[in-house]
This record gives structure tokens, sequence and C-alpha cells, in this order.
């Protein structure tokens, strides 16, 4: 079966190629993310196999159906840059990957939480250019010190678990908590009492309705005063301008990110020859105490095998006429 495999970088093509072959599938890589102007690039091919940034709305999905696409491929767990309503309307088909590497995501976040804590890339930076004073590096210890997790699923629970080995005091939100989280000593709170009590903040939802701006400046200020926050799940979570304004304020003590809401136009992409365009980005990336990575918490050989498995799968499912297990419903 013939795909157009869009976003595709030379990390896509490795594993993907490895076992498409062997699969029998045609794939056609594109570089160019999906959007309505770049459908012709898919002409031809019965799937797509999309990405977090690509454009899956009505007037893609309409013209992909026109193409005669009638699968698409997510090779990724989110789908909420995807139309469903359209999907069914048209009658086309949705799968995803709904697990590749929990322990990547959750292991990137305690990274990035014990880097900005303890000022790493700060100080890396000074050392390469022979400054080896200390002043203004101090962070905290983690042992001891409260936790808040907002999301226990699968990559919530095992970050939470490695800070419970940190020794800290885990507390959670989840509309289902977790009973073996709870065995070991987590309580859970309403929101309001995780964000009043954790000096460190994970957020490990789903992007929803309910979810998006789940921290706006009211949040923020309900936070303890120096309260750091990490975000590896969806950058809307975070509504980017009260961060800025909690960092400007001093009442947050740093941030660290993987997403970004409106990453789209940035991630995944060499911008370092221009000038970035986004003023409240440039704004958060100026501050010392903010930490930024390009969406690579799920960046590992292992993930990565894992993604381009289950992609296959998905692809061969549809070109045997089964219904997949992953598929979106």
């Amino acid at each position: 079966m013939k795909t157009a495999v869009f976003s595709t970088k030379p990390y896509d093509r490795e594993f993907l190629q490895a076992g498409a072959g062997a699969a029998g599938h045609e794939l056609v890589f594109v570089e160019n993310r999906l959007r309505e102007e770049t459908v012709p690039l898919a002409a031809g091919c019965a799937a797509v196999c999309a990405f977090v940034n690509d454009v899956l709305d009505g007037p893609v999905l309409r013209a992909l159906h026109e193409a005669g696409t009638r699968f698409i491929a997510m090779r990724c767990a989110g789908y909420n840059n995807v139309d469903l309503a359209v999907v069914r309307e048209l009658g086309l088909r949705v799968a995803r990957v709904p697990a590749y590497s929990p322990y990547a995501v959750a292991e990137h976040t305690v990274a990035l939480l014990l880097a900005l804590n303890r000022h790493v890339p700060r100080a890396n930076a000074r050392v390469r250019d022979g400054n080896f004073s200390i002043d203004g590096l101090i962070g905290t210890d983690v042992h001891g010190k409260t936790v808040g997790v907002i999301g226990t699923g699968t990559i919530g629970r095992i970050f939470a678990e490695i800070m419970l080995g940190f020794g800290c005091r885990v507390i959670a939100h989840d509309v289902t908590p977790d009973a073996a989280l709870q065995a070991r000593g987590v309580e859970y709170l309403p929101v309001d009492d995780v964000l009043q009590q954790s000096f460190f903040l994970s957020l490990h939802c789903p992007l929803l309705p309910a979810t998006r701006h789940l921290l706006d400046a009211v949040a923020f200020a309900k936070l303890p005063p120096g309260a750091l926050v990490v975000n590896t799940s969806r950058g809307a979570l975070i509504d980017a301008e009260a961060a800025v304004g909690a960092i400007k304020s001093g009442h947050l003590g740093g941030l660290a990110l993987d997403v970004y809401e409106e990453e789209a136009e940035l991630f995944f992409d060499d911008h370092s020859s221009h000038i970035i365009q986004d003023d409240t980005f440039m704004r958060l990336v100026s501050f010392p105490n903010v930490l930024v990575t390009s969406h690579q918490a799920f960046f590992t050989k292992e993930a990565m095998r894992n993604i381009a498995a289950t992609t296959l799968g998905n692809l061969t499912d549809f070109a045997e006429g089964r219904v997949g297990a992953n598929e979106v419903r």
C-alpha cells in the first residue's frame, strides 16, 4: 500500500524504512507538513502518515478524501489536531500510536526538573566561557519536597514513581486515581490543593476543552512562591502569556517546557538563520529560569522503534481489511 509520510526527518525515514519493505508498504517521504496546500503531495496514496503539528482539519480531510486517501496513520499518541467529526462524516479511518515509550517522556521530565532546579544549562554555559563562578546557581534539595502530578496515566504514573524514589512527597490529581500509586502513599487531591501545595509541579494530562490553559494567571498565583513547573504533555495546557507574567513577577521560580502552545511553526525545524516572530516565545526563552526543549521528550531509540513498528502495523491492518486495536473510534 502506498502511503505519504508527512513532516519527515532523517530519523523518521531511518526507523520506518527498516520495516516497510518486509511489511509490503511503499512509503513516500514528504518533508513538508501536511496542510491544505501540501495535500497534492499525497496524490495516489491510499493512506497518509501524519505527526503532531500536521493540520488535519475539515478542508485538509476533504481534500485528502477527494484525492483518494482513506486512512490516516498518526505516528504519535495525540490526535487533537484531527477533526474527528469530519473524519466520521467522510468515512475515513484514523489510527494512532497509543504508547511508544512512557519511560522516555517521564525520564525527560525528570531531566528537565533537575536541570532547571540546579541551573545546569547556565552552569554549563559559564564553564564554556571560562567562568567558574557558582554565584546565582543555587538550587534546592529535591528530596523531601512536595511534587504535584496532574494526570496519572502511564507517563504520569512513571514520573510519580521516580519522584517517590527521590524521597519526595507526591500528590496528584486525576479523574481516575491510580490505586497502585495510592498504595505507595500518593495522595489524590482537588486541582487547587495540588497547586497550592506543590513546590514542583508536572503536567501529564491530555489537552481537552476543560484542560486548555489549565495553568493560567489565576492558577500560577496559587502555586507556592518560587515553585517550579514542568510541562512535557501538551503545550496549550499552559497559557504562555500568563507564564511570562508569573516569571516576571518573581512568583514562579522556574518553568521547563518540552511543548509550547504555538509550537507548530517552530518545533522540529531549524530557524537559526531567521528572526523568530513569536514575541511570547522569545520573551519566555529570554528568562534565565526558563528551560525549553523542542518536543523531544519521546525521542529515544526504543521509542522510535516502537513508533515505527506500531505505525506500520496500523497500516497493515487497514491494507488487509482489519479494524486495528489502535483505531480511533
